[in-house]
């Protein structure tokens, strides 16, 4: 069921992803050779929870950090650790959800570890372009499958591929609730698009075959292939007057 959320509850969620932005924008400013995944972690944690918020992923279904933080061939839900340090030429995810008054935002970014290759410059880019083809779509009126097919299109015409074992959802009280919002679908199909409709849109993109496969840490999704793999998320509100990015404030 999708759960349509008031202007103040929309409100409230825009103030839990100022906590979320401004923990994603601290931590682009540690990304860097040497670093421990886990010392960003610790970076996060402290920083969500000075704000008032409580991290999210910690705890869920026995995650055992604030962040995810997949680098390279890993797809998402990385866990930090001590022993992995950040390399140059490294591509790294971060997925941080913050809860805040109750309710939840959720966004991701992938960054550089000061410079790559072209072609993986290339795949950084044109995931975070199908987000934002992705958010253009989120009209009142439209369908999921627009949302879905703006991020396929643009993905796969630059000759990239798309993950389709892992796809968006509703936010709100909860992390993950309705609708489910694919990386890939048809035009005009799903569920039609309602002021009120809360959702995290999160383009995982591959440089190879969408296959992918979880580690035995039974959290780390990484492509079948070892190619590299990109991801970028926001959550987003349905609006009378357009979409509502609740979670980037540049």
């Amino acid at each position: 069921m999708v759960i349509l959320k008031s202007k103040k509850e929309i409100d409230i969620m825009e103030e839990s992803g100022r906590i979320t932005y401004d923990c994603h924008m601290m931590i682009r400013d540690h990304i860097r050779e040497g670093i421990s995944t886990l010392e960003l972690d610790k970076l996060a944690y402290d920083f969500v929870t000075k704000r008032g918020g409580k991290p999210a992923f910690l705890g869920y279904k026995g995650y055992p950090a604030t962040l995810t933080v997949s680098i390279n061939e890993e797809v998402v839900h990385g866990i930090p650790s001590a022993d992995r340090k950040l390399k140059k030429g490294d591509i790294v995810g971060i997925d941080l959800g913050v809860f805040y008054k109750d309710y939840c935002s959720d966004s991701a970014y992938t960054w550089v570890v000061e410079s790559v290759s072209p072609d993986v410059e290339k795949l950084v880019n044109v995931t975070r372009e199908s987000l934002y083809r992705a958010i253009e779509m989120c009209v009142e009126g439209n369908r999921i499958g627009d949302v879905s097919f703006a991020v396929q299109s643009h993905a796969e015409s630059n000759g990239f591929s798309v993950v389709r074992d892992l796809v968006g959802h509703g936010v709100g009280r909860k992390m993950h609730e309705d609708p489910k919002v694919p990386n890939f679908g048809k035009k005009g199909t799903g569920h039609r698009l309602k002021a009120g409709m809360v959702f995290a849109i999160e383009p995982m993109i591959n440089m190879g075959t969408y296959e992918v496969e979880v580690l035995e840490d039974d959290w780390t999704v990484v492509t079948r292939d070892g190619k590299p793999s990109a991801h970028f998320e926001h959550t987003i509100a349905i609006t009378g007057e357009g979409p509502r990015i609740l979670t980037k404030f540049d």
